[in-house]
């Protein structure tokens, strides 16, 4: 018979964290595995990733204080082994609330952040310090997503190694390059950098914005994603003079012929944990430019070949890693820069692993 096991979302948001779980979740082997998904929220670009065999419920109470009776009274009906979560405040929640599930259900919780980066940047930092060494211990399971991540989480966070497990995000190389196409024709010897993610103060677009009006003209920059600065970082294009030079056009379903055309993919973010959209990027063959805030990418970074991606402190490094790079005349998408280790079949397996040792 096959196993129980309940996922986890707050939204389908167009997030590296929501589509890490939808494939985590679509990976799993239904011989051994019975997936089903509960969402707070059915909004979202990513709802059609839903696989057509997984039970889905919808809250439809999108603040999880208004949705905590519901999801905790879906899980019990669910019955599932282990339940499966990824974003800190729903992590917690669950881990917290646990005595109100059916007994022995196990609670797997993902971080999809470096937590001493994320954290302070918190509403109420030492309280949320607090509520993550008080509870995150409790987790049958923390899923990491790099050798950093565990650390902070032994350490600090005081989660025990015999809890901590390594996951890499699973990106499928082949599937996103066949999306590619024709690139299309450069704009002269312009430069073009890609960036993509919420609109939200973790990305640092707005200080990105900033920095760009510095650039020579001939650069141009296009932002995929939407949230809640898009006004005011359209604001910023139109007070610095960018509109012709940035484009935001909105959540992009196919970003990769974005990314395969850009010549460098820049991630400006003030806190991350394994960004998803560099390691596309870097699928795509297209080199990355990254903050040290930028979660865990530096050791990809050691895994990459030569100079795919360029670690470079915000400021004057970040800048001057932009003016080095020069405009590409490729016509063809070039060969992947992923390192080994995301292959999703790979990655779900591994997944798997950690579920038989709980279940």
């Amino acid at each position: 018979m096959s196993t129980r096991v309940a996922f986890v979302l707050p939204s389908f948001a167009g997030g590296g964290a929501e589509r890490v779980m939808l494939q985590l979740l679509g990976g799993l082997d239904r011989a051994r595995f019975q997936p089903s998904l509960i969402v707070l929220s059915g909004d979202g670009p990513l709802a059609d990733l839903v696989p057509g065999d997984v039970p889905l419920t919808d809250l439809a109470r999108p603040r999880l204080r208004h949705a905590l009776p519901a999801l905790v009274g879906a899980i019990r009906r669910a019955r599932p082994r282990a339940v499966i979560s990824s974003l800190g405040y729903v992590n917690l929640a669950l881990i917290a609330g646990r005595r109100l599930l059916p007994f022995g259900t196990r609670i797997i919780v993902r971080e999809a952040n470096m937590p001493s980066l994320s954290l302070p940047a918190g509403p109420r930092p030492g309280l949320t310090r607090w509520l993550y060494r008080r509870y995150y211990p409790r987790a049958d399971a923390v899923i990491c997503t790099s050798h950093r991540m565990m650390g902070e989480m032994s350490g600090d966070i005081g989660v025990a190694h015999t809890r901590l497990h390594l996951l890499p995000n699973p990106v499928d190389a082949p599937a996103l390059r066949a999306e590619i196409g024709t690139l299309p024709a450069g704009e002269g010897n312009a430069v073009c950098f890609i960036a993509a993610g919420r609109l939200t103060r973790q990305k640092g677009f707005d200080r990105l914005i900033e920095a760009f009006a510095n650039l020579p003209g001939e650069c141009r920059l296009t932002i995929l994603g939407e949230g809640p600065e898009r006004v005011a970082l359209e604001a910023m294009c139109g007070r610095f003079g960018l509109g012709d030079r940035i484009h935001m056009p909105g959540f992009e379903g196919n970003p990769w012929p974005h990314y395969a055309a850009a010549d460098a993919f820049l991630l400006p973010s003030r806190w991350e944990g394994m960004p998803n959209a560099a390691l596309e990027a870097l699928a795509c063959g297209t080199p990355v430019i990254a903050t040290p805030q930028s979660g865990a990418i530096a050791e990809i970074a050691s895994a990459a070949p030569a100079g795919a991606v360029t670690m470079a402190a915000w400021g004057d490094g970040f800048a001057t890693a932009m003016i080095n790079i020069r405009a590409g005349k490729e016509k063809r998408p070039r060969p992947s820069l992923l390192p080994p280790g995301h292959e999703p079949a790979a990655v779900a397996r591994r997944f798997e692993n950690i579920l038989r040792q709980l279940c």
